[in-house]
């Protein structure tokens, strides 16, 4: 096995020595270190005059200089590609390499794995709309947001299996919307609101929403959770622009309430900071492994219910930043 090197401090004692006179046999003796060692200190002193240590070529690559040129552009060119079809591209071209192998000749080029986010497609039409509803609303008074009622359903699955994708992307890419399966075995449907006071009344829907449910949702819970947030009547309501949600008897209803509703854009999660707090829930839920949709349902509201007042607070005071970013991306993707 081989010996630990000697200290900076040793190797400049033996220099120091050497320069005094002292011959190999004296300096090895006085140092207590073989004499083959002195002598190699001393010749790498006369050719780099130093001691300290020099930078080491290491393990010599099994991957070629083509092969690696291929690998980054492969890489590169093909987003979606994974480690496995990179391995086995080089194995056919003679260089058999593990795939860790493949991940750091990436990362050094900058080629980072990542899952893609989810991300609706934009049409120019939506991305229109997304930048104009941020530019008019950029100047709004944080009391404004914190009149809004924010509103949103999700499905929360109870077993599925997400489609991993390992992509060779700058990291300036990360936001690219990319297509990602999921399978769902079975699921429920949820619909709360919430705004700077807290998260709104949780409610389990069973069978398919339409209009005439949506409507009944709003008569028995959307009052309710106003006043259980302290809001009064005086409060701004936000919805998407699914069907339902903009029939015409929806629209009378909220008419015939007096409830004003906010202006929105279509295909605009980003938007809705309500989205974050379904990303919390749906990983807090799946952590408590719910095994058939009883589990499930009691999970969901639980942790629905744990969610802070000052989460829900800091999402809203910090909503203008949403709005400057959807501005920067001219009313594409964002991180949010």
């Amino acid at each position: 096995m081989k010996n630990k090197e000697h200290t900076r401090q040793v190797r400049d004692t033996v220099v120091k020595k050497f320069k005094a006179g002292f011959g190999y046999k004296n300096i090895s003796q006085a140092l207590n270190i073989p004499r083959s060692t002195v002598q190699a200190i001393i010749l790498k002193w006369k050719e780099y005059q130093t001691t300290a240590n020099l930078p080491r070529p290491g393990r010599p690559s099994k991957l070629s200089a083509h092969t690696r040129r291929r690998l980054i552009r492969d890489a590169a060119q093909r987003p979606m590609i994974t480690l496995d079809e990179l391995q086995r591209s080089t194995a056919e071209v003679g260089d058999s390499v593990h795939r860790t192998t493949i991940s750091r000749i990436l990362h050094k080029s900058g080629l980072n794995g990542r899952v893609a986010r989810r991300k609706p497609f934009l049409k120019d039409i939506h991305k229109k709309c997304c930048l104009k509803f941020a530019t008019s609303h950029l100047g709004d008074t944080p009391n404004m947001w914190k009149k809004v009622l924010w509103s949103d359903e999700t499905k929360i699955e109870l077993l599925a299996t997400m489609q991993n994708v390992m992509f060779g992307v700058k990291a300036t890419q990360l936001n690219t919307p990319s297509p990602l399966s999921n399978m769902v075995v079975a699921a429920s449907w949820f619909g709360p609101a919430f705004l700077q006071q807290g998260q709104g009344r949780w409610l389990k829907i069973d069978g398919k929403m339409d209009g005439a449910k949506y409507r009944t949702i709003l008569e028995e819970n959307l009052m309710e959770s106003a006043k259980d947030l302290r809001l009064g009547r005086r409060f701004v309501f936000q919805q998407d622009n699914d069907p339902k949600h903009k029939a015409k008897s929806t629209m009378e209803w909220f008419k015939n309430k007096h409830i004003q509703v906010l202006e929105w854009p279509s295909q605009s999660p980003d938007l809705n900071p309500i989205e974050n707090l379904w990303k919390e829930l749906k990983t807090a839920v799946h952590k408590c492994s719910p095994s058939n949709l009883t589990e499930l349902k009691l999970f969901c509201k639980e942790e629905w219910e744990k969610m802070s007042v000052s989460r829900c607070a800091k999402l809203i005071k910090t909503y203008p930043k949403r709005l400057t970013a959807v501005i920067a991306a001219k009313g594409g993707a964002t991180k949010y």
